[in-house]
């Protein structure tokens, strides 16, 4: 077996191209992460589905870094199974939406343009990723450019 057929050299390869290419790197991640939960945290409608399940927001905050790694610079560093995670949560669309929106514009601001695009392309497919996994967990099935709205609790004033 030659180096170029080990997969971990492989991979440091594609991580050091993604990172010549988009400035993307481990400090960048970790400023993108904690600026962006900052903002998750003090938001009003994704806010407080993060308040009831994380009490200690290190670790989660650590998870995130690693996942975003992952996705980023393809570096592997990320082992969790995030769907399963996802599925039984209160959310939809509009969660969804103001997650990206938070997310864009954090990386607008934290990241130089080419980082900020590989960041936000990833993240929308992430959100429509968990979108139409929940969706489905629900019995809905999306089509094509369609959007999970959640019914209203049986108990709530209608919106």
């Amino acid at each position: 077996m030659t180096l170029s057929d080990d997969p971990e050299t492989r991979r440091q390869a594609i991580v050091r191209r993604i990172e010549a290419e988009t400035g993307i790197d481990a400090a960048m991640i970790s400023r993108l992460v904690d600026a962006f939960y900052e903002r998750v945290r003090l938001d009003p409608l994704i806010g407080p589905v993060f308040d009831q399940r994380i009490a200690d927001w290190g670790p989660h905050l650590e998870q995130m870094k690693l996942f975003w790694s992952s996705v980023a610079l393809m570096s592997g560093a990320y082992h969790g199974r995030p769907m399963p995670k996802h599925l039984p949560l209160p959310v939809d669309a509009r969660h969804f939406d103001r997650w990206l929106e938070l997310f864009e514009a954090t990386a607008a601001e934290i990241c130089p343009p080419a980082a900020a695009a590989h960041f936000i392309e990833r993240a929308r497919r992430i959100a429509e990723s968990l979108e139409l996994g929940i969706a489905g967990a629900h019995g809905v099935m999306l089509g094509k450019g369609e959007r999970y709205l959640r019914p209203p609790e049986p108990w709530a004033p209608p919106a």
